[in-house]
C-alpha cells in the first residue's frame, strides 16, 4: 500500500514537474527550449529597439509616418494574413527601410498546436512576406510570446531567430500614458520593446493609444541619450 503511494506521488511529482518545465519554456524571455531565442542585446551602447506586432493594419501609415519624421528604423513583426490583405502598406513597410519579421500567417497561440500546424503557419507567413515585400525574413516572433514544440524544427528550416522582449507595453489594453510609463521604467541598453501597430488579424484596428504612446516614448529616451536601431542592430556588437 505504501508503495503504491510512493509510486503515485512520485508520478504526480514528475508529472507537475514537467508540467512547470514546459510553462517556463512556452513563456520565460530567457529560455531555449524550444529553439534559440533572444530578449535582448548585449548592451554595449546606449541604443533600443521598436518592434512592432501584428500588423500591417489600415493604421501603419500613421505610425510610419511619424518613425520617418524621427529618422528611426523598426522591426515590424508581421501576420502573413494582413500582409496578405495591405500588401501596399507591407510594401510601404519595406520601403521604408525598416526590418520585417515573421509572426505567423493567423495569429494563433501556437501552444498545444501539432507540429505540422507551426510549420504551416511560419513557413506561409514567410513566403508571403516575401512575395509581397521581396524581404526573406531573419527573425520571427510567436504570437503572444507563447512557443512551443516544433518551433526549433520550423527555425532551423526557414533560418529564422526568435526574438522575445525585455518589455512589452500592454499597449492593446491601456492607456497611452501607462504605456509610456511602463516602457520607460523598463527600458535599457540594449533592450528590446515590443507594442503593436495591428491586434492579430483584425481589420481596421484602433491603434491611437499605440500611437500617442510612441510619440510620449521616443522624445523622453532620446532624452536620455538613447538612438533607436532595429533588432538585428541592437542584437549586433
Amino acid at each position: 500500500m505504501r508503495a503504491s503511494r510512493l509510486v503515485g506521488f512520485t508520478a504526480g511529482a514528475l508529472v507537475g514537474g514537467m508540467s512547470a518545465a514546459a510553462a517556463y519554456g512556452t513563456v520565460a524571455k530567457s529560455s531555449q527550449m524550444f529553439g534559440p531565442s533572444v530578449y535582448r542585446g548585449p548592451g554595449n551602447r546606449k541604443s533600443i529597439a521598436l518592434t512592432f506586432d501584428d500588423g500591417p493594419s489600415e493604421s501603419t501609415p500613421q505610425l510610419l509616418e511619424y518613425l520617418d519624421a524621427e529618422g528611426i528604423k523598426a522591426t515590424f513583426f508581421q501576420c502573413g494574413m494582413n500582409v496578405h490583405r495591405l500588401p501596399h502598406v507591407a510594401g510601404d513597410v519595406a520601403a521604408a527601410g525598416h526590418e520585417i519579421g515573421n509572426h505567423t500567417y493567423s495569429h494563433p497561440k501556437l501552444t498545444f498546436k501539432s507540429r505540422d500546424f507551426i510549420d504551416r503557419e511560419f513557413t506561409a507567413a514567410q513566403q508571403i512576406i516575401q512575395d509581397e515585400t521581396g524581404i526573406t525574413p531573419m527573425l520571427l516572433r510567436a504570437p503572444y510570446g507563447f512557443r512551443w514544440m516544433g518551433m526549433s524544427q520550423v527555425q532551423a528550416k526557414l533560418s529564422l531567430l526568435s526574438v522575445m522582449w525585455t518589455v512589452i507595453g500592454y499597449d492593446w489594453r491601456w492607456p497611452a500614458g501607462k504605456i509610456s510609463d511602463y516602457v520607460l521604467r523598463r527600458s535599457s541598453a540594449g533592450g528590446i520593446v515590443c507594442l503593436h501597430d495591428g491586434r492579430g488579424v483584425e481589420e481596421k484596428p484602433d491603434i491611437l493609444e499605440t500611437l500617442k504612446a510612441v510619440k510620449e516614448i521616443v522624445p523622453r529616451l532620446r532624452d536620455h541619450g538613447y538612438r533607436f536601431e532595429t533588432v538585428s542592430e541592437v542584437l549586433s556588437d
